[in-house]
């Protein structure tokens, strides 16, 4: 059985474990009212920042859950993984091929039980995350929709991603997406800087995720928490 220890998540805040982040802020966003943590970065992660801020988010009881982007930062006891594909890549690593390398040498360590596939579509092409793993951003409508049927439709894949990171995204073409989806579960993620963008992804995903917020204006951050639970 696909483990869905994400499906009750609304809101969650993502933690980069390659950014700094005191200790009172943390303690602010663990106690906000988000559903969990989600860990990840496009850059920068290593074992040893990935375990520290793990360890301090333990302080407080909440799930939090991992983007296994890299076998490196494969630290165990986190309550879920999400291993990641950029479907819109132009680089065949990046779909299948680090995967694949990643299997062949520790798949036997890989918690399966509490692992899903999450398929990303990276739509702002300045982000890092598109720039790293050469993203095709030019799409239309209708090849977004249908890379998205492929993952839902065709592979099952447990968890879609909508990233735009670093601006806001097209809502009314997210919710299509969602409607569109017959078992997938949709994360949408960039440019939420506050309550209002906030409830506007709430209404178009099924998880809004904010991240970069937590680091430039952690009172908005915090305040985008009531926005989406009070939907």
């Amino acid at each position: 059985m696909i483990p869905s220890f994400y499906s009750g998540w609304r809101h969650a805040f993502k933690l980069d474990p390659d950014r700094e982040i005191g200790d009172e802020a943390l303690e602010a966003v663990c106690l906000s009212g988000t559903d969990a943590i989600l860990v990840g970065g496009s850059s920068g992660l290593t074992y040893d920042n990935t375990v520290e801020l793990l360890s301090r988010i333990r302080r407080y009881e909440l799930p939090c859950a991992l983007e296994l982007s890299d076998v490196s930062v494969g630290v165990p006891g986190f309550d879920g993984y999400f291993v990641p594909m950029v479907l819109n890549s132009r680089r065949r690593e990046w779909i299948v091929g680090r995967h694949v390398d990643a299997l062949r040498e520790y798949g036997h360590l890989l918690p399966w039980e509490s692992a899903v596939g999450e398929a990303y579509l990276v739509l702002n092409p300045d982000s890092t995350v598109a720039r790293l793993t050469e993203a095709d951003t030019e799409l239309t409508a209708a090849e977004i929709l249908a890379y998205s049927q492929a993952a839902d439709k065709l592979w099952n894949v447990p968890v879609l991603y909508v990233e735009y990171s670093g601006t806001f995204g097209d809502m009314p073409l997210v919710r299509r997406i969602r409607d569109s989806l017959r078992q997938a579960h949709l994360f949408y993620g960039g440019g939420i800087d506050g309550p209002d963008k906030a409830r506007q992804a709430a209404g178009a995903a099924h998880t809004v995720v904010v991240g970069n917020a937590v680091y430039s204006d952690l009172p908005a951050a915090l305040a985008t928490v009531n926005a989406v639970k009070n939907i």
